[in-house]
């Protein structure tokens, strides 16, 4: 396999592309700095966090590459906690909105109101107006309702009453999902989560991290002591950052098996080439956030699961662990049957 240096610049092809849309190009070494705060981001995050460093760092991986979150667990596994900690590290505004079933459109985007004064009508943003947006319980809403999404979350920008509204950049959704077994909740349609990036569950904290959760801080109380690490330059920064993480032949060659594998099986709809793309993409932000501007086979085994599974039709349901191993998932039983050639 051919490496690619650590301090690797951005591509003569990237630079060009940059000037033209008047984007400062940035250096190796911005990359490598930028990522040393990374580092201190997600040691603060697990602070916060206990005992689920490579959700953490899925999620982050997530955000860096551009792209929407679905956490999915039981309530109060921490989902979350872990968005408005991510919001507070990474500098960004942040807005929360618990989903129920009685929630309109208009609701998330905002509304055209009269105004008597002016003998005109003018458009109230929602709170999707906003640089990340907390969808809480996104499936207690219905499907109206999860649909007024769609647009944000793939063009990053709003259209009511014939006007569109661009969004504040970056703009990212961490919606949290409860499990369908529940009372009250609407599943999310393919189309909606072909949307997100990646999925991630918690899960149940180790009898040791549930110790400290009992005897510790709230863990509410914490967030409020957090110190931003990034801010909304170095944010873009890093997704530039990610886009320059090389990703040699030969492990697009183990990505292409893999997604493959997926097409080739009577029981599921494989990988779209959108999902392709973002598998792609959230390997590269993994091997970033990792500290290294290479993918490796490692770091796409890493997001497989997260980035696949929701999109092969795995309907999140709470695991009954037998005998201390849960289930493998789609992707799993996918990288088991795939070999690394290099």
């Amino acid at each position: 396999m051919t490496h690619a240096p650590n301090d690797r610049a951005p591509s003569p092809t990237y630079q060009k592309i940059a000037k033209t849309l008047g984007q400062s190009v940035p250096s190796g070494t911005d990359l490598q700095c930028n990522q040393q705060k990374i580092a201190q981001l997600m040691a603060q995050l697990n602070q916060i966090v206990l005992d689920k460093p490579q959700a953490v760092k899925l999620a982050l991986s997530g955000i860096l590459a551009g792209g929407h979150l679905l956490l999915q667990d039981l309530p109060g596994m921490g989902k979350t906690t872990l968005a408005q900690g991510l919001a507070k590290l990474l500098g960004l505004s942040f807005s929360r909105v618990q989903f129920t079933n009685d929630m309109l459109p208009a609701d998330i985007l905002g509304m055209s109101i009269y105004d008597q004064s002016k003998l005109r009508f003018e458009f109230r943003p929602g709170p999707i107006f906003t640089q990340l947006l907390l969808a809480d319980e996104i499936n207690r809403s219905s499907p109206k309702t999860q649909s007024a999404l769609l647009e944000a979350m793939e063009e990053r920008q709003v259209t009511q009453d014939g006007q569109t509204y661009p969004l504040p950049q970056p703009f990212f959704v961490i919606a949290t999902q409860n499990p369908l077994q529940q009372a009250g909740v609407y599943p999310l349609p393919e189309s909606q989560l072909d949307r997100f990036l990646l999925c991630v569950s918690l899960g149940y904290p180790s009898p040791m991290a549930e110790r400290e959760l009992l005897k510790g801080q709230d863990r509410r109380e914490l967030l409020k002591d957090l110190d931003t690490v990034l801010d909304t330059e170095a944010v873009l920064l890093a997704q530039q950052g990610v886009k320059q993480v090389y990703v040699a032949d030969v492990v697009l060659d183990y990505l292409q098996r893999l997604v493959a594998k997926t097409r080739a099986s009577q029981e599921y709809h494989g990988l779209s080439p959108r999902g392709v793309l973002s598998l792609q993409r959230a390997a590269q932000a993994y091997a970033y956030v990792s500290g290294h501007m290479e993918v490796t086979p490692e770091d796409i085994q890493a997001v497989f699961a997260a980035v696949a599974d929701h999109r092969l039709g795995q309907r999140f349901a709470p695991a009954q662990v037998v005998g201390g191993q849960a289930p493998q998932t789609i992707a799993q039983r996918i990288l088991a049957d795939v070999p690394v050639i290099v």
